[in-house]
């Protein structure tokens, strides 16, 4: 006869399913970012299958299949794409064709006048710091070849089931969520509504912006617009900074080069039609989407680009919206609770 009583040994399973699920989730705390990344794309494309599925009576494996190529197609390949061109214009930092040298010539010049600081660029190395900066941002790019293969390998293997067997995903879902039935659902459609804000609204945005900027450059003839062009959408995923802010900087640059119609229209370009165009694009998506706080969005990126890199940008505003909806869900069951455990209790009798 067992020493242990039945809630005893129920006990020490959970204890043992606690500290088992510590080292699992440690010992692929690397593809935490494939789990997150499927879990966004299965999410952004889950009205697309079903409408193949459900309307057009496709192939499951087959819709799979398909929106797993257009991911990698559209998102995967352009994604990576600019991040090397960053990486690659980063790393040529010290080439003379490189138009930032020039800039930072002259403010050597101007410290070397005014602050008695000859070489004050050189002494700092920026050079070398925005490599490091870099290669910090970008860390799945310069990583190994097999990590990002395994990476990738393991969000379109999660999403490949997550859409073949997506009635039994998201029962299961429903069924070990920590809380009800009616709340499970209004989280799934929360997370819906976030996802799109965060990813697909705020894309949008920064593409848009990026492209604009990467056009006004093309017209006042500064070097290596499209360069310009991919940090300006890579920047515009902050709401408070985005593209008008650099179009400062370049416009007063472009003023002390004595261009003085290119340094107005940059400045004009970027802050006004820019900043409008900004400012709509935000009405619009807000109001067919969702509408997530400026806060939200900022706080994400600094959490995220820690723990994720470049992808920090998009994945630490979702995770932080997450966190959030769990907080507010949490929030109503408990207030339902003490409801419930007051109705059975009664009212106080003094």
């Amino acid at each position: 006869m067992s020493i242990f009583n039945y809630k005893q040994r129920n006990n020490i399973i959970l204890l043992g399913i606690v500290v088992l699920g510590c080292f699992l989730l440690y010992a692929f705390r690397g593809l935490f970012s494939s789990l997150l990344g499927a879990i966004v794309l299965f999410t952004i494309f889950r009205p697309v299958y079903l409408y193949l599925v459900e309307k057009k009576n496709w192939k499951k494996s087959l819709v799979a299949i398909l929106i797993i190529l257009v991911s990698f197609i559209v998102i995967v390949i352009p994604f990576f794409s600019l991040s090397i061109l960053v990486i690659n214009k980063i790393s040529g930092l010290t080439s003379d064709s490189f138009p930032i040298q020039k800039w930072l010539s002259e403010i050597d010049a101007f410290a070397g006048s005014h602050l008695n600081q000859p070489h004050f660029i050189a002494s700092i190395n920026i050079s070398q710091k925005l490599g490091s900066y870099a290669a910090e941002l970008f860390p799945s790019i310069l990583g190994s070849a097999a990590d990002i293969f395994l990476t990738l390998l393991v969000l379109y293997f999660l999403l490949y089931f997550m859409f073949t067997q997506n009635k039994e995903f998201e029962a299961s879902l429903i069924k070990y969520a920590p809380f009800r039935e009616q709340h499970a659902l209004k989280f799934a459609e929360e997370l819906r509504s976030a996802t799109y804000s965060n990813v697909m609204g705020q894309g949008i945005i920064s593409i848009s912006q990026g492209i604009l900027f990467a056009l006004g450059l093309r017209i006042a003839g500064v070097e290596d617009p499209v360069f310009w062009g991919v940090i300006g959408t890579f920047i515009s995923f902050l709401p408070v900074v985005g593209v008008p802010t650099l179009a400062i900087p370049f416009g007063i640059i472009l003023l002390l080069s004595h261009k003085t119609w290119q340094g107005f229209f940059i400045l004009g370009y970027g802050v006004l039609l820019i900043g409008y165009i900004d400012n709509f694009l935000r009405f619009i998506i807000n109001k067919k989407l969702a509408n997530t706080h400026p806060l939200i969005t900022v706080i994400g990126v600094i959490i995220g680009i820690p723990l994720f890199g470049i992808l920090g940008l998009v994945f630490g505003p979702v995770l932080l919206s997450y966190f959030l909806l769990l907080v507010e869900i949490y929030e109503t069951n408990r207030l339902a609770a003490d409801r419930l455990e007051r109705i059975k209790t009664g009212p106080d009798i003094e």
